[in-house]
């Protein structure tokens, strides 16, 4: 697909460009193309011009993604500053761009993201806070949904493949300033204890299970510090996957699925992938 085959843009359009310096494990290919919008009606504009059968990906901050290393086929959709605004609707309300970092502390991610994977912690989840959200579909078509329109379970939602988030209105509530930092500076805290947070990592690696926590079911099948290549299962929190330095996104994924086999085999319970695994392999 040539450059003379697509939509002109206002923004920019990168032909074969690398993703692994986008994405948190720091590995995988290439997209086809990378499309970063001036503002909304440039994205709305491009995706009405661009052959229905070409796909569509939004991209945030690629904190919960695995990108495989024959890289992403089609348009990589990434927003920018224009797209990453934060306004009071009023006094307990903001209304966030799609590209803006998500107000929540700690947790990695674009609000775009976070409102596509019903992302959450500690007991809540974006469906607890939503009003609504404004997408831009795969056709091109600009439309707002509100929150019973997701279909939204455990970091899950119903958006239509290809729709890209650009921006959400969420609703909270009065409290003391004062309380409010002092429960942000805990949550901040436990994560730094108790996450590696500061390693190449895609967050966490499987949902809980009914009943159970994802990373105790994994410990007691011993795939605690478990390695494939560069790829390790985290010794400080185990339902984290690391890159230590030059693993391949296909290491990755099959050390998620060692594990998966491992804690299937010993333990019974399937675990379910949380993170997002996109591209063809190499």
């Amino acid at each position: 697909m040539s450059v003379a085959e697509l939509p002109r843009v206002r923004g920019r359009l990168t032909a074969d460009a690398p993703l692994a310096p986008l994405v948190w494990f720091k590995s995988g290919g290439n997209a086809e193309w990378l499309l970063e919008p001036k503002d909304s009606d440039d994205l709305s504009d491009f995706l009405t011009g661009l052959d229905p059968d070409v796909p569509v990906m939004g991209l945030g901050l690629g904190s919960n993604l695995i990108v495989r290393d024959g890289g992403v086929p089609g348009v990589v959709v990434r927003l920018g500053k224009a797209l990453a605004t934060v306004e009071r609707v009023d006094p307990t309300s903001l209304r966030c761009g799609g590209g803006a970092l998500e107000f929540l502390r700690s947790i990695p991610g674009t609000v775009g993201g976070f409102v596509r994977m019903n992302g959450g912690a500690y007991g809540r989840e974006v469906r607890d806070i939503l009003v609504e959200c404004e997408v831009v579909l795969r056709s091109g078509e600009r439309r707002v949904l509100p929150l019973d329109a997701l279909g939204y379970s455990y970091r899950h939602s119903e958006l239509p493949e290809g729709a890209i988030v650009v921006s959400a209105t969420f609703r909270g509530h009065e409290a003391d300033p004062a309380a409010i930092q002092a429960e942000m500076d805990r949550i901040a805290g436990e994560r730094e204890a108790s996450q590696p947070l500061r390693s190449r990592t895609g967050g966490s690696t499987f949902k809980n299970p009914p009943g159970t926590k994802a990373w105790k079911e994994i410990d007691s099948a011993g795939c605690r510090g478990l390695r494939i290549g560069d790829a390790q299962v985290s010794e400080k929190h185990c339902n984290f996957l690391l890159n230590l330095g030059k693993a391949s996104s296909s290491e990755i994924e099959a050390l998620g699925e060692e594990v998966r086999r491992r804690v299937l085999e010993k333990n019974g319970v399937e675990l379910e992938w949380e993170i997002q695994r996109v591209g063809v392999s190499a």
